[in-house]
């Protein structure tokens, strides 16, 4: 008997195969529960430059919302930005209502810096596109339900 060798799967056998389970976190919500795709997943636009990181600060209740994000917040994340792009994964969260602060830490001195009235220089978002005209926003403003599932959220920075 002569043991036969098999070549290994081919690059397009494992693209098709990733594609596929990308479609299935997107098209399939039964499914997705139990793949990757839970959590909330955060694509941060409008980033100036790739100077610096972003900070994404995912509050669960009003306590400290935006500002004391190291003391309240439920998870903090800090990405290097690349391309001009970043994008936060909060993974293994439970069902709940929650609020996002992000900003564009271009100078890496862990906060959001401001002039010398208190108009931020460097980039900021909320959830919901919360508005922060006279002040940050309420978190009821930028608060979301999130069911358990896969979440895909966005925010845009503002300058």
């Amino acid at each position: 008997m002569s043991a036969r060798l098999r070549s290994p799967p081919s690059l397009w056998f494992w693209l098709f195969v990733y594609l596929l389970a990308g479609l299935l976190c997107v098209s399939v919500p039964a499914l997705a529960q139990s793949t990757s795709c839970l959590g909330i997943h955060v694509k941060v636009l409008n980033i100036r430059n790739s100077q610096g990181t972003v900070g994404c600060a995912l509050f669960d209740s009003p306590e400290g919302f935006p500002i004391e994000f190291l003391h309240s917040a439920s998870n903090v994340m800090v990405i290097k930005i690349r391309n001009s792009q970043a994008r936060c994964d909060f993974e293994d969260i439970p069902e709940g209502t929650y609020a996002l602060a992000v900003i564009h830490d271009e100078n890496m001195d862990g906060k959001l810096n401001a002039d010398w009235a208190g108009i931020p220089t460097e980039g900021y978002g909320f959830s919901n596109d919360a508005s922060a005209v006279f002040g940050a926003p309420s978190f009821s403003a930028a608060s979301f339900p999130y069911d358990g599932r896969g979440l895909e959220l966005t925010i845009s920075l503002h300058y």
